[in-house]
């Protein structure tokens, strides 16, 4: 039975391994604070779960999710990622993460930068543009007409193909995005990103009670296309 990783256990990544343990697949987490700060949510989980440091999780996963906040990008284990499939769910918050000047520039994107951190990884840009409260409604078996559909972009065609296998098992359909200097379509403030799958969307702001709504492939590559760029925005 294959493993998923979570470097990083708050909101996105003990959704997924709630996701991931009902796929019936293996979860091991980790988070800044020790594995024994977990031991809660491994209990919750059941047999299928276990906690770990951040390394011996990045170790033991066939996928690894990295979901902490982008600041500490350059925590994240590096030898134990080598040739890993590296799932980057990190987006850019000023306030909260100091500004970061290609960023503000538009030179990057934020799964480039932890590429160039994880140098012989191969990082697929993926579950960023969700809310978690929607990631665990919306998840549905392959074949249900009310499926929603999750953007991924990534440089390496197979480590694409992976992250589509676990998005499957998770309950979504892909789009795949293109290259991972594409993933600035559905980062913050695009119409990609948490709208789509919002019941009473109001910009990005979506409530913490809005249940959720399906958002299918079509409705998705739409959003995604719809993406501009800052600076190609007229300016009053």
């Amino acid at each position: 039975m294959k493993t998923l990783a979570l470097i990083g256990s708050g909101n996105i990544g003990s959704t997924l391994a709630r996701l991931g343990v009902a796929a019936g697949l293996n979860v091991v987490l980790s988070n800044s604070r020790g594995p024994q700060t977990l031991s809660g949510l491994v209990a919750e989980l059941g047999p299928r779960a276990r906690a770990a440091t951040a390394a011996e999780a990045a170790a033991a996963g066939d996928w690894v999710v990295v979901t902490v906040p982008l600041k500490n990008y350059r925590q994240v284990p590096v030898a134990e990622l080598a040739g890993k499939v590296v799932l980057d769910t990190n987006n850019y918050y000023p306030e909260r993460d100091g500004r970061i000047a290609g960023l503000d520039a538009e030179r990057t994107t934020t799964a480039e930068l932890l590429q160039q951190h994880l140098v012989d990884a191969r990082v697929v840009k993926a579950f960023n543009n969700i809310y978690f409260k929607h990631l665990v409604a919306l998840a549905r078996p392959a074949g249900a007409a009310d499926r929603s559909a999750l953007p991924i972009a990534g440089d390496d065609d197979a480590a694409k193909a992976a992250a589509t296998e676990l998005l499957d098992a998770l309950g979504f359909d892909v789009v795949d995005a293109g290259l991972l200097a594409e993933g600035w379509r559905f980062q913050r403030d695009t119409p990609a990103y948490c709208v789509p799958y919002a019941k009473n969307p109001q910009g990005a702001a979506i409530s913490a009670d809005d249940p959720g709504a399906s958002a299918d492939a079509a409705t998705l590559r739409a959003a995604l296309a719809a993406a501009r760029r800052h600076r190609d925005l007229p300016r009053s």
